[in-house]
């Protein structure tokens, strides 16, 4: 189970994700960002969050330690924007926390270079969890003391929004085209020797076990959390075994609603000079 801590300030919110999480102290005497239960994504992008933050750790990707936070919305009275105000009301609870990494700096490809090995690694991982948020445009990574970091893991496994369906969309391919490390020439074939065996049925089991049973409760289609974290392993475990195989780096995509890819032009030039290499 993952460590539970009770907040006692509200500090800051941050802008720069969509759910507008916070950061905030708690009764540890540490600093955390504080995903709310209450966001718009729901409690399924805390589920993710948790799985998959979990997951990279135990696979030795470098994750912010995550903790369980019960929050009291009255720590957030003195908070002059509206939207936090009503943030918080909607959050009282249980909600989750990232250990926060002060001094930290967002990932820059053009100041930080990654080797094939690791950049293997994290695209290997991402498309085991269907991850559809870490491209140049947000790449979601973080440089402290000279190592990447991994955050936001809150936008992948889209396959548990729909039970239904879960199978289906569990079994495609995974596009690296835009993912921020593909201009790296990650490792594939190496990172999924070194990973997949280590996808055990036993790990998921207990990565599974860290999300709260409140978060799992009323799925509809489903007798009770268990049942929940079952489906999970299961989709999970049977991924890891072929996900390497559908990895594809600028092959044919169906079209989206946004059209072609908008990276840059100095993106696009670099990625084609670090090929050529």
């Amino acid at each position: 189970m993952l460590p539970e801590v009770t907040a006692t300030r509200y500090v800051t919110p941050l802008r720069e994700g969509g759910s507008l999480p916070g950061i905030v102290e708690a009764d540890d005497l540490g600093t955390y960002v504080m995903k709310f239960i209450g966001a718009g994504q729901g409690r399924k992008t805390l589920v993710a969050e948790v799985i998959c933050g979990q997951l990279g750790r135990r696979l030795g990707l470098r994750v912010p330690d995550l903790v369980r936070i019960q929050l009291d919305p009255v720590i957030g009275l003195g908070e002059p924007d509206e939207e936090v105000q009503d943030l918080l009301k909607a959050s009282g609870g249980l909600n989750l926390g990232m250990d926060y990494l002060p001094g930290s700096l967002g990932f820059d490809p053009l100041a930080f270079e990654v080797g094939p090995a690791e950049a293997g690694h994290v695209v290997w991982f991402d498309a085991l969890i269907g991850n559809v948020d870490r491209s140049w445009r947000n790449p979601n990574m973080l440089v402290w003391h000279g190592k990447l970091w991994l955050i936001d893991h809150g936008a992948t496994m889209i396959w548990h929004h729909s039970w239904r369906g879960a199978q289906a969309v569990a079994a495609k391919p995974y596009d690296a085209s835009d993912h921020a490390l593909a201009p790296f020439a990650p490792d594939i074939e190496a990172a999924a020797e070194a990973l997949a065996p280590r996808i055990t049925e036993e790990l998921l089991t207990e990565v599974a076990a860290d999300v709260p049973d409140e978060w799992l409760t009323d799925e509809p289609g489903f007798d009770g959390p268990d049942a929940v974290r079952r489906r999970y392993v299961e989709l999970l475990l049977e991924r890891a075994a072929t996900i390497s195989d559908r990895i594809t780096f600028g092959g044919q995509r169906p079209p989206k609603e946004d059209g072609p890819s908008r990276a840059p032009e100095w993106l696009r030039i670099w990625v084609e000079g670090k090929a050529s290499e």
